[in-house]
């Protein structure tokens, strides 16, 4: 039997990465719009590095796409969620080696300033522009793809963000 091209084996893979519900203490989570997809939300993302923890890599790539990472883990989804790319994406994307990413997210509660979310602190930013959102209105925001993965996500953290809103005085 012929062996399939090594770019349809890759092509059945996933990124791991962390998603990253990051709370504001009104219990609002944060979005910003993507720089190469004007009118695309989303919440930040990344890529988990060989051999580092998700709780390690959150802080990093929170670092890296908003400037800072003045939060504390306050929940983390037992589960990992996957989701596929648009296939004329995902070929462009990390040389074609992966069809989809599967991520671990994690709530953090902001304890910084608006003003410490600096979106050009990386020498390649990814975001133009952010705002808080209430949890509820994420499906507003994101691209269809990754809307069932954010439906999970608000049915995990949502209470989260609603005992921040509450100690809010």
């Amino acid at each position: 039997m012929p062996k399939k091209p090594e770019t349809d084996d890759k092509l059945n893979q996933y990124r791991p990465g962390v998603g990253i519900v990051l709370l504001n203490g009104a219990g609002r989570v944060f979005v910003a719009e993507r720089l190469d997809n004007k009118g695309a939300w989303q919440m930040p993302q990344g890529g988990i590095d060989e051999g580092e923890e998700p709780e390690i890599a959150v802080f990093r790539e929170m670092k890296e796409e908003i400037g800072t990472k003045n939060a504390r883990i306050i929940g983390v989804m037992e589960e990992w969620i996957s989701y596929d790319i648009p296939e004329r994406t995902a070929k462009k994307l990390w040389g074609g080696k992966y069809k989809g990413q599967k991520q671990k997210w994690i709530a953090l509660e902001f304890l910084g300033k608006d003003s410490d979310i600096d979106l050009e602190a990386d020498a390649h930013p990814e975001f133009s522009k952010w705002k808080w959102v209430p949890i509820e209105d994420l499906l507003a925001y994101v691209v269809p793809f990754k809307r069932d993965v954010y439906r999970r996500v608000m049915q995990e953290f949502k209470p989260l963000a609603a005992a921040l809103a509450k100690k809010k005085p």
